[in-house]
């Protein structure tokens, strides 16, 4: 799940690395995640830069009668990201903007802000939007968290937050993510908020409550590391077949699929078919498949294949019927925060070009056996590290992969009322808005694979928007 999931934790970390799955993007959720994009880079003389196939991943998917997806963040789309969630998908998962803490951060006053902007972005795309979550044990606000509750009023408090937030979309979300991450690793279930204070049975609870507030929207239960037959998955199957069997509303369940590069777990086609044999649709929620920094070309052919499987697997399923990526864009992935040392993990790198991993989504889906072109580049994505009313600490980074540089430049055009005012590890100029940085007498070589990295402080005033790098 997620775009912010930093919160998702340590009891995670341990699951993941060991192999199949975490939990969400996520998860970088700190307001000014929204200005950590990386937009535009000039690739190393005698490369080309990759593009996309002429077929957009959603018409593929639409002839395979499938729906494939990303997460996104609201503030973003925009420019090259807004062209390619718009061109690419037709899903879209809120990263953070659904969820409890960011729609009622205090008791009784809404943000519908974001969610608005993503759901009305998805209805002038003709895209369908999955809503993420209602009832999940992180990024809950502090008011629900610390609060002393009866289970008559924690009861109470669920139903109503079900009922708005379901209610002001209904008719336009294709899928809730009612329940989110109900389970341990051996199949228990997770000690929470909502289980400790309700019993089981708050599951059967949110999912009728959800019903009668969107009666045409499907509903589905979702976590992480049950992509294979395992303890956990059971577990999920034996409560999605109990459920059924008692009359309560559940129409599918969510794999969520944040992977370890090479580690597709064999049983994930078996997997599908085990639950959509049980009645109920499968969506692969949260792809994303993350790797041991730096890339390479052995790596990233490697991806390709791993994404070509899970989506096959899904293709071979008529019951699977939604692949959402956990973002689209490295810039935009929660993985390099969560993990350190990991990274890479999504189909396009962090300046919007198509990795191989695309490719191997495509050809799934029937695209061809598209190669991309070479890879081999050097590129620059600027990022801002935190902010405040007056000013802003930022960052650039210089990233060689199959090519290597000696010496570099970057430059990009400021809005008006930003200006740097001091750097590191680079020489900087500012004259008017345009900006020059240049290497060091220290830093000037990159080698392939490998990168650089500089900061600043800056000045703004009016709007901090982030600027296009280039690298030359």
């Amino acid at each position: 799940m997620r775009t912010s999931r930093t919160s998702r934790t340590t009891s995670r970390t341990t699951s993941r690395t060991a192999g199949t799955s975490v939990s969400p993007l996520w998860r970088r959720v700190s307001a000014v995640c929204a200005g950590l994009a990386a937009t535009a880079a000039l690739l190393a003389a005698g490369t080309t830069a990759a593009r996309a196939a002429d077929t957009p991943l959603r018409d593929l998917a639409a002839a395979k009668s499938k729906v494939v997806g990303t997460a996104v963040t609201g503030s973003k789309l925009t420019g090259g990201y807004g062209d390619i969630a718009g061109r690419e998908f037709s899903s879209l998962t809120p990263g953070n903007a659904m969820k409890w803490g960011s729609v009622e951060p205090t008791q009784g006053n809404f943000n519908w802000a974001e969610a608005d902007q993503i759901v009305a972005f998805a209805q002038a795309h003709d895209q369908q939007v999955r809503g993420h979550t209602l009832v999940w044990h992180n990024q809950n606000p502090n008011w629900l968290t610390n609060g002393s509750w009866t289970p008559a009023q924690l009861g109470g408090l669920l139903q109503n937050h079900i009922n708005t937030e379901v209610g002001r979309y209904q008719g336009k979300i294709a899928a809730w993510d009612v329940v989110n991450e109900p389970f341990n690793e051996d199949g228990t279930y997770r000690p929470t908020l909502w289980y400790n204070g309700l019993g089981a049975d708050y599951i059967a609870s949110a999912l009728t409550w959800a019903r009668a507030a969107d009666p045409a929207a499907k509903l589905y239960i979702n976590d992480y590391n049950v992509e294979g037959v395992n303890a956990k998955s059971t577990a999920l199957y034996n409560l999605v077949k109990s459920l059924k069997e008692r009359g309560v509303p559940i129409d599918g369940v969510g794999l969520q699929a944040h992977l370890i590069l090479g580690q597709v777990p064999s049983t994930l086609q078996q997997n599908i078919q085990r639950f959509a044999d049980l009645g109920v649709d499968v969506a692969i929620t949260e792809l994303d498949i993350r790797m041991a920094l730096p890339a390479d070309t052995a790596k990233l052919a490697q991806q390709r294949a791993d994404y070509k499987a899970v989506t096959a697997a899904c293709v071979a399923v008529a019951r699977c019927v939604n692949l959402t990526v956990w973002g689209f864009t490295d810039s935009d992935s929660w993985v390099d925060s969560t993990f350190p040392g990991y990274g890479a993990a999504t189909p396009y790198d962090a300046n919007y070009a198509p990795k191989p991993a695309y490719y191997g989504i495509a050809e799934a889906l029937g695209g061809g056996t598209t190669t991309p072109p070479p890879t081999g580049a050097c590129t620059a994505s600027y990022g801002v590290g935190s902010q405040w009313n007056t000013g802003f600490t930022g960052n650039v980074t210089i990233s060689c992969s199959g090519a290597s540089l000696s010496s570099w430049k970057v430059s990009w055009t400021y809005a008006p009322g930003q200006r740097i005012t001091q750097a590191w590890n680079a020489t900087c100029s500012q004259s008017g808005a345009a900006v020059t940085c240049s290497n060091t007498s220290y830093n000037g070589t990159v080698p392939s694979g490998g990168s650089v990295t500089f900061g600043f402080n800056a000045s703004w005033s009016g709007s901090n928007p982030v600027p296009t790098v280039t690298l030359g």
